[in-house]
């Protein structure tokens, strides 16, 4: 028997997942490490920190028994967050705290981009402008306020790339990240080196991987460095990895057509294949052999979800993690909606519909009287409201959906997840005993390592199990009128909290 290793670099930290040949999960690890947030709207980690993670995850679930008697590492794979853009020197050590994906500083650049649409047809994939939390604009934002470090980088590339780099020595690009982050264009296979000097960074090129695989295709084997520190023997093959949410696709199962993969934890992503190109100001995309040859990926997402519950939780009530339950359980005796609060939950911005990296969280409604528990149902409700929102416009746009696989960590707070089937009013497919961005990690790791004669056969060899979660009908008309007041206070605050979003950028 085999050892497939995936790892899923996270927000939170990196949780390494060993399954068997089989698709069986065997053991998993996660570690955590810091965020730290210099100023409104900024976020940064420490690249070190990943690979120490990385380490110490892997060497536990290296050391469960059931891996042990499982056989030799004949693949690993590696996912992580889109966008996180870490800067390096030609010894590949940071040169600066890596600018993580949710960072919005660079939302002028980004709206730059926008400016040459016309001239540059690549830019339709993106929906003619980039977002600012790509790898592009982000880079822009460095020439332009830190240009020591820009010009001293040898590299600038994103955390996947970093990683298998620490693995394997070698510099290579996803082919996915490159055309959903990079304006890569996969039609042509070619770097648009016309548009990052129109930019303003004609270098760009240069300091990104010169090889561009398919997501799942070898990107090489573990370098004896690598293999030390993480514990194992031999040398594996190391696939090509992608961004943590899109790759879950691959674990869904066989259906491509209708498919929504929906990746719920700090963050909240939305993930789909079309077979012909579809265009929509609210959705990011469509990404052109992004995931799979010959499909077309669509984007939607939230920017923050479960880090709302979180801060609201632990920063601002200063409830440990451990002793959440209680006030889960206390908000969820709370009637839906009746609690008289509305809350945005555009804490960073907002990814899609609105495509706005300068809206702004915003809590309406508050009274002397109001409680904790009603305060973190109302923000329970408004996530639920954001991803109805994303969904609604989707199916503006025609996007298909017929299944919505859920996945991530929302199975761990169940208000979250109840409010989420029941604002959507639809049923809802749970993966509950497994993380879909780890499975989808053994089944390119399978892929790359020859256990399979393509993508496909692997995809259906390891598909997950899930269970239908109903909608309870009861709360569904409370739940339209707050949707309705969500849409309209979102619209209706937006030139306040722009306002409010350009204060704090300026302060100090």
């Amino acid at each position: 028997m085999n050892v497939l290793l995936a790892i899923d670099l996270g927000t939170e930290g990196a949780r390494v997942g060993a399954f068997d040949s089989a698709g069986r999960l065997l053991a998993d690890a996660h570690e955590g490490y810091d965020t730290v947030f210099p100023r409104p709207g900024w976020a940064e980690q420490d690249p070190e920190d990943w690979w120490r993670a990385t380490v110490r995850a892997a060497r536990a679930v290296l050391a469960q028994e059931a891996v042990v008697r499982a056989g030799a590492i004949v693949g690993i794979s590696v996912a992580a967050t889109a966008s996180t853009v870490v800067v390096l020197d030609s010894a590949g050590r940071p040169l600066r705290p890596a600018i993580l994906w949710m960072d919005s500083r660079a939302w002028a650049e980004a709206a730059e981009t926008g400016n040459y649409a016309e001239a540059h047809p690549v830019l339709a994939y993106s929906g003619a402008i980039d977002s600012a939390e790509w790898l592009v604009p982000k880079a822009m934002w460095l020439a332009r306020h830190e240009p020591r470090t820009y010009t001293q980088a040898h590299r600038v590339v994103e955390s996947v790339d970093y990683l298998t780099w620490r693995l394997t020595g070698r510099w290579v690009a996803s082919r996915m990240n490159a055309t959903c982050k990079w304006n890569y264009d996969s039609q042509e296979g070619r770097f648009p080196t016309e548009l990052y000097a129109d930019l303003g960074i004609p270098e760009l090129t240069e300091k990104l991987p010169t090889d561009v695989l398919p997501v799942g295709e070898p990107a090489g084997t573990l370098q004896r460095s690598a293999a030390r520190d993480l514990g194992v023997t031999g040398s594996p093959v190391v696939a090509t990895g992608g961004i943590d949410a899109h790759v879950s696709l691959l674990a869904c199962g066989p259906q491509v057509d209708g498919l929504v993969s929906v990746v719920a934890g700090t963050s909240t992503a939305f993930i789909t294949e079309v077979s012909e190109p579809l265009h929509a100001a609210s959705i990011w995309g469509p990404y052109p052999h992004a995931l799979r040859e010959g499909r077309w990926l669509l984007e939607g997402g939230q920017l923050s979800s479960g880090s709302v519950l979180g801060w609201l939780s632990q920063a601002v009530m200063g409830i440990p993690r451990n002793d959440l339950a209680a006030l889960i359980h206390a908000a969820h005796d709370v009637r839906p909606v009746q609690h008289g609060l509305l809350v945005l939950d555009n804490f960073m911005g907002n990814r899609t519909p609105h495509r706005d990296p300068r809206l702004r969280g915003a809590v309406l409604g508050l009274t002397l009287g109001t409680t904790p528990p009603e305060l973190y149902r109302a923000c329970v409700e408004a996530v639920c409201l954001g991803t109805r929102n994303v969904l609604e416009s989707w199916i503006e746009a025609g996007v298909p959906i017929d299944r919505i696989v859920l996945s991530g960590g929302i199975r761990h707070n169940p208000l979250w997840l109840a409010t989420t089937v029941d604002v959507l009013a639809r049923p809802v497919e749970l993966v509950e005993d497994d993380n879909l961005t780890l499975r989808s990690g053994a089944v390119q790791a399978a892929y790359a390592a020859g256990l399979f004669a393509d993508m496909a056969t692997a995809i259906s060899a390891y598909a997950p199990v899930t269970r239908t979660l109903d909608p309870d009908p009861r709360p569904t008309a409370e739940y339209d009128d707050a949707y309705r007041r969500y849409v309209t206070a979102t619209v209706a605050l937006r030139e306040q909290l722009h306002e409010l979003a350009d204060v704090a950028a300026h302060r100090g």
